[in-house]
């Protein structure tokens, strides 16, 4: 099929000048997408992130109704306005400011069906990802490609800065531990945008049956995998500013365990703690409405760390594991700290046996450096912005 990536002219931005205003989203070039959609009825897979200049990507795109028509919305987890509450299932409905169907694409199907695909000419994709492997929107994303591929339905990607794209990092997941917070064979951390992930997928047969989706990737403009970027909207309820965005990678992995990752605080994965842990800090998770209403130990008093100060002197560059280590040390029954959970975000059950065993953050890391290799050199083919 044909693969189509519209690349833009890229640059390095000058060092003193790493600001917003200067990237261009994919989104943001209006002039390059606008006339390929000309006669088409248009699905949009977006959320609260979904921007072109302050305006949200569908209210941009209806008003250009006279050239095409949007015929519905695709909507991820925490849903189109971005409110619902992690891993809580999205219902279909109708969006009352622009009157079109909202398809949920977490719930009952995570793949859109020939159904809802019937009327379909084009599918955009338009989300801001934060460059971990378990942040499910690229796992939405592969199902559309999927879904697209199979009923011949191109695809658009419009790209964004990836805010932890300036590294590689963590394990590689394998095949027995694939499921929708891990279905790709890359790290935790894996250092491409949505749209570079778009043309891995595409170019490694990922997709079932090594099926290609008709790919075009709109890509960003003044942006490089070395560009500091700071999120203009948070790009889920639990991930408010650029210091959890960061931190994240390497906090979610409590998710896995019985130790609570600040879920019900304003600070999610920015502390830790336990009624049973040692620690200096304390909090009390509560229900907070549009980020958590039933956190780990809703109403109980929780000891563990206090993270929110934690900048690394040397940059962000590489996962930290010392926490998870220190806090499975430190906690009393052992044999119940590790979740089922924390395999599938590890994508192996290699690392949670070698904190078990007592392995060093240091060896654990050097039993990544292998297929950290391999997955670096299948990454290079699909850069496109170094």
């Amino acid at each position: 099929m044909r693969i189509t990536f519209i690349l833009l002219s890229l640059f390095m931005i000058n060092s003193c000048n790493g600001q917003n205003d200067q990237i261009m989203t994919g989104a943001d070039q209006i002039e390059k997408y606008i006339p390929l959609l000309h006669g088409k009825r248009v699905a949009v897979v977006a959320n609260q992130t979904s921007e072109v200049n302050g305006t949200h990507l569908v209210d941009t795109l209806l008003h250009y109704k006279a050239k095409f028509q949007v015929v519905k919305v695709f909507a991820p987890e925490h849903g189109f306005r971005g409110v619902i509450d992690d891993g809580v299932v999205v219902k279909d409905e109708t969006d009352v400011r622009t009157g079109l169907p909202i398809i949920s694409l977490y719930g009952k199907n995570k793949k859109p069906t020939a159904e809802v695909l019937s009327d379909v000419d084009i599918v955009i994709f338009d989300i801001q990802d934060v460059g971990a492997r378990f942040y499910t929107f690229i796992s939405t994303m592969h199902y559309v490609m999927e879904a697209c591929a199979e009923y011949d339905i191109p695809v658009m990607v419009l790209d964004r800065p990836n805010p932890n794209g300036n590294y590689v990092d963590g394990p590689v997941l394998k095949p027995d531990f694939k499921s929708f917070v891990g279905m790709h064979p890359i790290p935790v951390v894996h250092g491409v945008t949505v749209g570079e992930l778009a043309k891995m997928i595409n170019g490694e047969g990922w997709l079932d049956k090594g099926i290609q989706c008709d790919l075009t990737v709109i890509a960003c403009k003044n942006y490089s995998h070395k560009t500091p970027y700071s999120l203009p909207v948070k790009p889920s309820p639990n991930l408010p500013d650029d210091h959890t965005i960061r931190i994240y990678p390497s906090t979610c992995f409590f998710e896995g365990t019985v130790i609570s990752e600040g879920r019900g605080t304003h600070f999610p994965f920015r502390i830790y703690g336990h009624p049973q842990l040692e620690g200096n800090y304390t909090f009390t998770p509560k229900a907070i409405p549009g980020m958590e209403t039933n956190p780990k130990f809703k109403n109980e008093r929780c000891f563990g760390e206090d993270l929110r100060s934690f900048e690394p002197q040397d940059g962000w560059h590489r996962l930290y594991l010392g926490w998870v280590i220190d806090a499975y040390k430190k906690f009393p029954d052992k044999e119940h700290f590790f979740r089922s959970f924390f395999d599938l975000l590890a994508g192996t059950d290699q690392l949670r046996i070698q904190i078990q065993d007592g392995v060093s953050e240091e060896e654990i890391r050097k039993s990544w450096q292998d297929e950290l290799a391999a997955y670096k050199n299948i990454r290079r083919k699909y850069l496109l912005y170094d």
